[in-house]
C-alpha cells in the first residue's frame, strides 16, 4: 500500500536566473516569427554568460533581419532587470545570432500534403497533469515556490523591493498527511541582492513574500530556524555572470515540480508544430478539465508520438486509487472529443499565435488565461463532456 503520509519538496527559479533568461529570449524568437506568420517554424536556443548571448537554431518563416532580433534579446535583458558589470542589456554584452533554415528532412515529415495530415514535429512522449491541492489545480509545492518569486520580481520592478536584484530561487517542502498537502515544513530562498546589502535586511525584506504567498493556515507551524535565506551568506555575483544559462534546463520548474512525470521535453523556443510543447499543453487541458469535472482529484495524462505521424501512437489515463475504474470511460471519452494531431491541438488551443515568451518564467501551468490566447490551455470550458 503506498505511504500516504510523507515530506514533499518542489523548486522554482526566477525569470532572472541564467536558464530562464535563455527560455525569455528562446520564445521571445518564437513570439517573433509567429506574429509576422501564424505557420512559421522555430527551434531557437539560447547561451548566455558573462557579457554573452549566443542564439543557434532553426527557422522557417518571414525573413526577420539579425538586428530586429538581436534589438529585441537587449529588449528581454533590459525588462528581466540586468544593467550589471558583468551581464547588461547595454552595448557591453556581446549577442550572436546563428539562426539559419529548418531541415527540409524534419519540414518533410511535418509538412501536410496530398492525403497526407501534418505530422508531429518530432517522437516523443507527454504528460499532463492536474490536482485538486491549489485552486488552479496543480500541486501546492510548485504553486506556491512560483508565486513568491512572482511576487518578488513584481515588487523589483516597481522599485517597491530596493536592493534585490533579478536572480532569484525558491523551495518549498510540506508535509501530506493521507495523501493531502497540511502544513510548510520549510522555506529556501536564494536571491542575488546589492552589496549594500547584508544577509540580515535580505531576510528583513524577502520573508514577507512567505506570508504573501502561502496560506495562513498552512504557515501556523512553520518554525523560523526552517526559513532559510541565502543560506551561503550573500549572493552578489548572480545571473549569466555568476552561472552560464542554456534553453531549457528547468522542466521540472516549468511543469509541475517534480510532483508528475515529464516526457523531457523542454517548450521554450519551439514553435507549436513540436508535439514537445503543444502535446504537454493539451495534456494538461485534458487532465485539468477532467479534474474540475469532478471525475477525480488528479489526473494523469499521457501522449505519444512518433515523427511526420499525425495521431498519437498512445493515449494513457490514470485517475486517483478510488477512481480507477472510471478510466477506460475518461478514455473513449478523449478519444471520441478531441483531436489530438498536431493540427488539431493547435486548432483546439489556438498556438498559432504569439503568445510564448510569457511562460518562459513561472511555470507553464497554473497560470490565468488571457483574452489574447496566453494560457489558453489553463481554460476549464471542457468540464461538461467529462460529467459521467
Amino acid at each position: 500500500m503506498t505511504n500516504k503520509n510523507y515530506f514533499f519538496t518542489s523548486e522554482s527559479v526566477s525569470e532572472g536566473h541564467p536558464d530562464k533568461v535563455c527560455d525569455r529570449i528562446s520564445d521571445m524568437v518564437v513570439d517573433s516569427y509567429l506574429s509576422k506568420d501564424p505557420y512559421s517554424r522555430v527551434a531557437c536556443e539560447t547561451l548566455t554568460t558573462t557579457n554573452k548571448v549566443i542564439l543557434a537554431g532553426e527557422i522557417r518563416g518571414p525573413k526577420i533581419e539579425k538586428e530586429e532580433i538581436i534589438q529585441k534579446v537587449r529588449d528581454c535583458i533590459k525588462d528581466i532587470g540586468y544593467d550589471q558589470k558583468g551581464f547588461s542589456w547595454k552595448s557591453q554584452t556581446n549577442i550572436e545570432s546563428h539562426l539559419h533554415a529548418q531541415s527540409t528532412d524534419i519540414a518533410m515529415g511535418v509538412d501536410s500534403k496530398d492525403n497526407k495530415d501534418e505530422g508531429a514535429g518530432d517522437q516523443g512522449i507527454m504528460f499532463g497533469f492536474a490536482c485538486k491541492e491549489t485552486e488552479v489545480l496543480m500541486p501546492a509545492p510548485i504553486h506556491f515556490s512560483h508565486k513568491i518569486l512572482r511576487l518578488m520580481a513584481k515588487d523589483r520592478k516597481a522599485g517597491i523591493l530596493k536592493g534585490i536584484e533579478p536572480d532569484s530561487k525558491s523551495q518549498v517542502t510540506m508535509f501530506y498527511e493521507n495523501g493531502k498537502p497540511t502544513k510548510v515544513t520549510s522555506v529556501v530562498i536564494s536571491t542575488q541582492h546589492s552589496k549594500d546589502l547584508n544577509q540580515e535586511k535580505v531576510k528583513e525584506l524577502i520573508i514577507p513574500y512567505i506570508k504573501k504567498s502561502i496560506p495562513e493556515t498552512f504557515l501556523k507551524d512553520l518554525k523560523s530556524k526552517e526559513i532559510y535565506i541565502n543560506p551561503t551568506g550573500q549572493f552578489i555575483i548572480g545571473g549569466p555572470d555568476g552561472d552560464s544559462g542554456l534553453t531549457g534546463r528547468k522542466i521540472i520548474v516549468d511543469t509541475y515540480g517534480g510532483a508528475a512525470p515529464h516526457g523531457g521535453g523542454a517548450f521554450s523556443g519551439k514553435d507549436p508544430t513540436k508535439v514537445d510543447r503543444s502535446a504537454a499543453y493539451v495534456s494538461r487541458y485534458l487532465a485539468k478539465n477532467i479534474v474540475a469535472a469532478g471525475v477525480s482529484e488528479k489526473c494523469l495524462i499521457q501522449l505519444a508520438y512518433a515523427i511526420g505521424v499525425s495521431k498519437p501512437l498512445s493515449v494513457y489515463v490514470r485517475l486517483d486509487d478510488k477512481d480507477i475504474n472510471k478510466t477506460e470511460e475518461i478514455k473513449k471519452i478523449i478519444e471520441k472529443n478531441f483531436d489530438l494531431s498536431p493540427r488539431g491541438i493547435r486548432e483546439l488551443l489556438g498556438l498559432n499565435k504569439p503568445i510564448y515568451e510569457v511562460t518562459a518564467a513561472y511555470g507553464h501551468f497554473g497560470r490565468e488565461p488571457s483574452d489574447n490566447g496566453e494560457f489558453s490551455w489553463e481554460k476549464t470550458d471542457k468540464t461538461a463532456i467529462f460529467k459521467l
